[in-house]
Order: C-alpha cells, then sequence, then structure tokens
C-alpha cells in the first residue's frame, strides 16, 4: 500500500506533484492546517504530514496521529512542531535548511544597507510629500568592518556578500575552523573582540540557552559607539528593551530587525523608533525560497518513505539512501544485539556502549547507535523506534557511549554491545556476512556462530553430558518444535550456551519442566523482528 502524505499548509502544486510522482498517496488540504481542531481529527490515517509555519502540530496532534512517521517543514523554524512529543511517539521532524538561505542572507544585506542609509524613513519622509534631503545622512558600507555571529549556511553566504562590498568582515563562530575561516577571508575572532570592533553587527544563529539575549544590555555596553545591529535569525537573541533603550541614548546608531521574541509582533519597544527599521519575518519570503523549500521538504519526505533514506531530521541521524541500502543489514544487526541483551536484562540498565570494529567503523554510527537502543528498549518499549529510543534512554538516566576499533579478528567488521546495570555486565557480538544476514558471534564471550530466530531459546549451562537430551526430549513430548540449534562454550566443563530456533514461543510451563532438572543457570525465550 501506497504511504499517505497530508500537506497541510501551502505548499505548490509542484511540490504536490512531486509525491504523486513518487507513488505517494497524497492529499492537499491547507485549510486543516489553519484549523486547529480539525487537524486531530483527521492525521491518524497519514504516514507523512507535510507543514509550513500556519500548522500547529501539537502534542495533541501526535497524540492522535497513529501512523505517523515523519513530519517535514518547509522551512527552518520548527518553532511549531513539539518535537520532544514527537520524538517520543518515533516521528522523525525534518524541515529544509538549505532552501532559502540565499534569500535570507540577502534580505540581511538588504536590512543593513537599509539601516545605513535611512532609506524606509526617507522614503517614508518622501511619500508624505517632504523634500529633507539633508536630513537623511547615511554612512558606507565600504571598508566598515562587519561582525558576524554565526557562521552556518546563511552567515556564509553573508561574509561572501559583504566581501564583494568591500567591508572587513570578522567572525564569532566557536565551530567555526581557522583553517576554513582564512578560505573564506575573513578574520576568526572572539565574541568580546567582535563587540569592540564592529560597525555592523549582523546575528545568524538559532536560539538556544547559549544565544538567547546574545545582544543583551551587558553585551551593548561593550559594543563600538554607533554600532548598527541587524536581525534577520531568530527573535530572542536581542534583549529589545536594552536595544531600544541603545538607540534612543545614541549609543547604538541604529538597528533592523525582521525577527521578534513574540511573534507575530503587533507590538514591541523598537517600533516607531526612527533609526530601527522593522519587517515581519520576511527573510524566507521570496518566490524562489518558498518554492525551493516546498520541492525539497517534498523530495526529503518521499526519500524517507519510500527507501528509508533521512535528510535534515533534527532527532534522527541524516542516512542518504546510498548509506540505508548498505547499512541495512548492519542497522538490523545492532536492533538484533540490542533485542537480545534487553531481553535478557531485567533490573534497571545504568549504561549501553557500542563498540564498532573494522569496517563498520566508517559506517553511520549514529544510526547503528540509535537502532542498539531502541533494541535494548523494546524490551519494556514494544512501540518504540530509532526515533523515540534515544528519548526514553536518556530520560532514564542511561549512560551511552560509543568507540571503534581498527580491524581485529578473523572478521572484516564487527559490533558489541555492552549493558551494565547496578548487578552485572552483559556482552554480545555480531556481524554481518556476505549474504547480507546478521549474525551472533560471540555471547558472555563464548564463540558462537548464530543466525537470528524470529522465536529462539537462550539456555546457560555448565558444560555436561546429557544437556542436548535435556532440551530435545523436553520439547519433543510438549509438542515444541525445534527448526535448529547452536552451541557454544568456553572450555570442556566450563560455561556453555545453546540457541534453539523454534518454530513458536514455547508454553511457559514448558520453559518450568527445563529450569525444574536443575541443569541450567538460564532459560531465557527470545523474539527477534527478523522482517
Amino acid at each position: 500500500m501506497a504511504p499517505k502524505v497530508l500537506v497541510s499548509d501551502n505548499l505548490s502544486e509542484t511540490a504536490v506533484q512531486i509525491f504523486r510522482e513518487r507513488g505517494i498517496n497524497v492529499t492537499f488540504d491547507p485549510a486543516v492546517g489553519r484549523d486547529r481542531e480539525k487537524l486531530p481529527g483527521v492525521i491518524a490515517d497519514y504516514d507523512g504530514l507535510a507543514i509550513r509555519s500556519a500548522t500547529r502540530v501539537t502534542a495533541k496532534v501526535i497524540a492522535a496521529a497513529h501512523s505517523l512517521k515523519v513530519i517535514g517543514r518547509a522551512g527552518i523554524g520548527v518553532d511549531n512542531v513539539d518535537i520532544p512529543a514527537a520524538s517520543k511517539k518515533g516521528i522523525i521532524v525534518m524541515n529544509t535548511p538549505f532552501g532559502n538561505s540565499i534569500t535570507t542572507a540577502e534580505h540581511a544585506i538588504s536590512m543593513m544597507m537599509a539601516v545605513a542609509r535611512q532609506i524606509p524613513l526617507a522614503n517614508a519622509s518622501t511619500h508624505a510629500g517632504k523634500w529633507e534631503k539633508s536630513r537623511f545622512m547615511g554612512v558606507e558600507l565600504t571598508n566598515k568592518t562587519l561582525g558576524v555571529i554565526g557562521v552556518g549556511n546563511i552567515g556564509a553566504i553573508v561574509c561572501d556578500r559583504a566581501l564583494g562590498l568591500k567591508m572587513k568582515v570578522i567572525a564569532y563562530d566557536p565551530f567555526l575552523a581557522t583553517e576554513r575561516a582564512v578560505k573564506m577571508g575573513v578574520e576568526k575572532v572572539t565574541l568580546d573582540a567582535l563587540f569592540l570592533r564592529a560597525d555592523f553587527i549582523t546575528l545568524h544563529v538559532p536560539l538556544t540557552d547559549k544565544t538567547r539575549n546574545i545582544i543583551s544590555a551587558q553585551a551593548i555596553a561593550r559594543l563600538k559607539p554607533g554600532v548598527r545591529i541587524i536581525n534577520c535569525a531568530r527573535g530572542g537573541l536581542v534583549d529589545e528593551d536594552a536595544l531600544a533603550h541603545a538607540l534612543n541614548t545614541g549609543r547604538v546608531a541604529g538597528a533592523a530587525c525582521d525577527v521578534f521574541a513574540v511573534e507575530p509582533a503587533t507590538e514591541s519597544p523598537l517600533f516607531n523608533l526612527p533609526n530601527a527599521v522593522v519587517t515581519p519575518h520576511l527573510g524566507a519570503a521570496t518566490t524562489e525560497a518558498q518554492e525551493n523549500v516546498a520541492l525539497q521538504v517534498a523530495e526529503q519526505m518521499s526519500d524517507y518513505l519510500l527507501t528509508g533514506a533521512v535528510s535534515n531530521a533534527l532527532n534522527m541521524p541524516s542516512v542518504t539512501a546510498e548509506e540505508a541500502a548498505v547499512m541495512r543489514p548492519w542497522v538490523k544487526l545492532s536492533e538484533h544485539l540490542g533485542e537480545f541483551a534487553g531481553q535478557l536484562t531485567d533490573e534497571p540498565i545504568r549504561a549501553i556502549s557500542i563498540t564498532c570494529n573494522g569496517l563498520v567503523k566508517a559506517m553511520n554510527l549514529q544510526a547503528l547507535n540509535c537502532a542498539a537502543i531502541a533494541g535494548v528498549m523494546k524490551a519494556t518499549n514494544p512501540d518504540v523506534n530509532m526515533v523515540s529510543a534515544p528519548v526514553i534512554a536518556r530520560d532514564r538516566g542511561i549512560e551511552i557511549s560509543t568507540t571503534t576499533q581498527d580491524k581485529s579478528g578473523m572478521f572484516e567488521g564487527y559490533i558489541r554491545l555492552h549493558i551494565k546495570t547496578a548487578a552485572r555486565e552483559r556482552s554480545i557480538a555480531g556481524t554481518v556476512f556476505s549474504d547480507g544476514r546478521p549474525r551472533f558471534i560471540q555471547i558472555k564471550g563464548i564463540n558462537i556462530d548464530a543466525e537470528v530466530g524470529a522465536h529462539m531459546l537462550y539456555t546457560t549451562n555448565e558444560d555436561t553430558p546429557g544437556i542436548i537430551g535435556t532440551l530435545g526430549h523436553t520439547m519433543g513430548q510438549n509438542g515444541v518444535n525445534i527448526a535448529n540449534f547452536t552451541l557454544g562454550r568456553s572450555g570442556r566443563g566450563q560455561d556453555a550456551i545453546a540457541l534453539l530456533y523454534l518454530d513458536d514461543q514455547p508454553p511457559a510451563h514448558v520453559l518450568e519442566k527445563l529450569r525444574a532438572t536443575g541443569m541450567f543457570r538460564q532459560v531465557r525465550p527470545l523474539r527477534f523482528s527478523t522482517a
């Protein structure tokens, strides 16, 4: 059956057509996105939800979304999506961070020019029939120092455009490598240095606890007198009251803001100030950008629903279509390792560590981690998946770690999962053979070659005669068919394990009969999602 997608905002017909051409059953109904009471009532049967900014994907909507796998936002901001609620339910949330980068950067440059030359005020004066030529004295951009806070996709474009305007560009970004700064032609500086030197400051960072009010009253006190500030990134980066005061006193010569702490912004201390240029969040508002992000979200959602490829997800590691094809058996192996360990662990888990050896260490480790954690969590949360599992693990205070190793041993690559509780530690390793089928290769330090079956029985015991006979006899007497079995031991007379492949799950009374023999340390039925 074809996946079903609801488009609840005004995406272009070309974007909707992409879904159709890819074989997606798409419903285009922007009215649903504007009616907050209607969406929860219609979302239940859809696999995907494509939105812009009008649709509010609340916890109520997500609770009603019984089949939803992916939410795609045509644009960057996802303030209208309850990401924690989506993550807990295993729903991928993706955006389109690159489709409107140029448009937003151009708007920042336009705002900088507007505030430098007082264009909006001069325009209003001239429309009013005045000719106040001497009133609107501006400043040139050439040879001025532009301080760019945040050099991601948009910030980097702003740097490039500013250099083209013959400005000196200094940049603050903790993640900007010195080599990249040199290649871009900008000078990497500290935030304090930027505050002291910049004639213009433009912001291009997300709103986080660290960046909130990055332009505060205290920061403004350190700025170069007469600086001009541009914010086309996120409301909340600038303390609007402090900025308004600085504009009124002349400490800041001018400001241009496209975003506000509360939006829609119907009032702000910046409104009606003669040296403040304000626009209603127009950063991405060009025909080209709106079309680009619509097409991009349609392609991304289709790729995920049809091939498993994940692009620009905010709560899941990205996996390309090529990676998805190569990694599928390794992701399944990771999940099986987690399922094995999770079903054998009855007490609270304190730590999960994953070791990726050989060729595996070059793969998408985040995706493998998510799959392994999901397998572990399924023992107590059957509906968990790669999106929700890390959230559940974090909520439980479980420590997650990953290490990589060069190839060692006979296998080109393998994955080892280690579980730690207050009482014990448990380890299991596996690999994928050339046939593409995952196998367990070591359990409790005992080497083994075991495929994964849907219904299995795991036993541990001291290596003594009669174990195989007891297993076979007990199962046969009670009508449980053994399709195959695998044995392993650490040495003669030492620890031994057995894995039985069964046609169905063994009844509880059969397990009790095995335990009653006194020959086994553990008798545990196992289920695996082999599909």
